[in-house]
């Protein structure tokens, strides 16, 4: 009796090891940081599109942080830029601590900076007009000002004054004098108003540029001295924040208090200049002041 040969196609195939299941195909993303979120109208902006526009939202004009770097290349002629007085650092004179060594955090904001502290100075040219340049940098401890950056604007001043230079200082600091060297941060303060009252009396141009934020201990000294104060739209410029003086008096403040548009309505500004004509503002008063 013949017997029925199996039904292959019943009987169950073991699956090839060799063979690898069809994989689904990735989705793609959006790579990290192309948009941004302006915080002054809260729209998402193309990055490239608001570097373009040296870092100002097309929607509502506002004013992004730039770097010391940046602004330099914004202001001065390219090339022209000649560093002075880096080789003036801040140490720890107090031994001071607070979640850390302040020696070991100098070291790391100028690694994470790449600024040796929180102003940069030299000499340059602004549309082929030689000034004495400074411009303090807001990445860099808040910008505050500690002996260094005292020492470098005193010595920039210094250097304006023997030089005839107009003197062009672009403030963005939001730190005031820097508590980790106590009263030799606060003395900085008369050292540079002090060397400001020279360059006065010899008749120098002193042009200030306030930017956001300028606050504490630089609104109150060297920021405030210009023969002619710029400031860009929006910026907070004051010695004490807004929330600090309204627990202090507690009353309302005025609406837009301590922004460039209601000091400049109060008469403590002189005008307020965009990014983009900043450079040709500055030109523009140096030769109408005949410097």
């Amino acid at each position: 009796m013949a017997t029925a040969s199996p039904n292959l196609s019943s009987t169950p195939r073991t699956p090839d090891a060799s063979v690898d299941p069809p994989s689904m195909p990735r989705k793609r993303g959006v790579p990290e940081g192309l948009w941004l979120k302006c915080p002054g109208c809260g729209g998402s902006i193309y990055k490239k599109e608001i570097q373009q526009r040296q870092n100002v939202c097309p929607k509502c004009e506002h004013h992004f942080y730039v770097s010391a770097s940046e602004r330099i290349e914004q202001v001065l002629d390219e090339g022209t830029f000649e560093p002075m007085n880096d080789q003036v650092r801040s140490v720890d004179p107090l031994q001071f601590a607070d979640r850390r060594p302040y020696a070991d955090r100098l070291v790391s904001e100028q690694k994470r900076t790449g600024l040796s502290d929180a102003v940069v100075t030299g000499t340059g040219m602004v549309r082929a007009r030689r000034v004495a340049f400074a411009v303090t940098d807001s990445a860099f401890i808040m910008g505050s000002m500690g002996s260094a950056v005292g020492e470098r604007l005193a010595r920039l001043v210094e250097h304006a004054t023997a030089h005839n230079l107009p003197l062009i200082i672009v403030s963005g600091s939001g730190g005031g004098a820097r508590m980790h060297e106590g009263i030799l941060s606060l003395m900085q303060m008369a050292k540079v108003t002090a060397a400001l009252a020279k360059y006065d009396e010899a008749g120098g141009l002193f042009i200030s540029v306030l930017t956001n934020p300028t606050m504490g201990g630089v609104a109150a000294s060297f920021a405030s001295l210009g023969d002619l104060v710029f400031a860009e739209p929006k910026a907070l410029i004051g010695f004490a924040g807004p929330r600090t003086i309204k627990a202090t008096i507690g009353i309302e403040l005025p609406a837009g208090f301590q922004t460039s548009e209601f000091l400049l309505e109060h008469g403590y500004v002189d005008r307020i200049v965009e990014r983009k004509n900043l450079k040709t503002e500055i030109a523009r008063a140096i030769d109408y002041c005949g410097k």
